[in-house]
């Protein structure tokens, strides 16, 4: 079945991040890729972004050999870049990254515009000088994604520099770069993912599927938690489990034509090996409740 002909339903992708596979250094306790793709695919799932640097292996053509073997295909992957920093051009980087895209058969990158600090608990603000330049490289690296047959997408993102409602409406404002919709980062910034699914649904390319307890995610808005500690918590939930409207969000989209994935993406942190079933859990009851979304 290719990404063409797969009916809605069937195109539900895994995230690393479900497993508490992250790129944040101390993050948690690191699954290995052979565990986390086998889960993966007992949950029925048919593609995977790739994850962070290191978690599949460099080399295109073995990324692409190791998810076959798991009868995984690559979506794509979260891209961590700086995009406002004088002097640090981003187009040089993304233009190697593509190369293993283009070779694994992944089409979709997933931009996040870091703060240049690890982690995501603190992030400065942009003057007018810092989002110029941030707008213009967006651009600049959807048109080279473009070139390369890529879409690039633009991940809205807790402790980066675009969080904040206002902060997203400027880079639609600003940009002609699509969105990755995700629907725990942008409520917890302030945005309600179904409205902007509702408003401008033609600028939204990729979606990331995640539950949120929103009675955590007020205590990250007002400072009483960091971001990671509020993961630790539990503030991200399986889906139909939260205070996120899935069913309204998935029916604005469709409506509007999306035929992209529906990745399920629950941020998670582990602080050792799990000795139960693990995070392959909260996947499986997300996966389960989509399915009846998209059916």
């Amino acid at each position: 079945m290719t990404e063409q002909t797969a009916r809605p339903e069937h195109k539900i992708a895994g995230a690393p991040i479900s497993w508490g596979v992250c790129e944040v250094p101390g993050w948690g306790f690191q699954l290995p890729p052979d565990r986390v793709l086998k889960e993966m695919r007992e949950v029925g799932l048919l593609a995977t972004e790739i994850g962070p640097e290191g978690f599949l292996p460099n080399e295109p053509e073995v990324m692409a050999s190791v998810l076959a073997d798991h009868g995984l295909q690559a979506v794509g992957g979260f891209t961590p870049l700086l995009l406002h920093v004088p002097g640090r051009d981003p187009v040089p980087e993304v233009d190697r990254i593509l190369d293993g895209y283009i070779a694994s058969g992944a089409r979709v990158l997933v931009l996040s515009a870091v703060t240049g600090s690890a982690g995501y608990d603190t992030r400065p603000h942009l003057d007018e000088a810092g989002w110029k330049r941030l707008l213009s490289n967006l651009d600049r690296v959807a048109m080279l994604a473009a070139g390369r047959g890529v879409r690039a997408v633009l991940h809205p993102h807790v402790g980066t520099m675009i969080e904040t409602g206002d902060e997203v409406q400027q880079v639609l404002h600003g940009s002609s770069i699509s969105l990755c919709l995700d629907t725990g980062h942008l409520l917890i910034g302030g945005t309600d993912p179904a409205e902007l699914a509702r408003q401008a649904p033609e600028r939204i390319a990729h979606l990331h599927l995640k539950d949120v307890d929103s009675t955590i995610a007020a205590r990250v808005q007002s400072g009483q938690l960091t971001y990671s500690e509020a993961v630790r918590q539990g503030m991200y939930r399986p889906l139909g489990q939260g205070d996120v409207d899935v069913s309204a969000i998935v029916g604005h989209m469709r409506a509007n034509g999306y035929n992209g994935w529906y990745t399920l993406e629950q941020d998670t942190i582990l602080t050792e090996e799990p000795k139960d079933r693990g995070p392959v859990a909260d996947v499986r009851t997300s996966a389960e409740y989509l399915r009846t979304v998209l059916a």
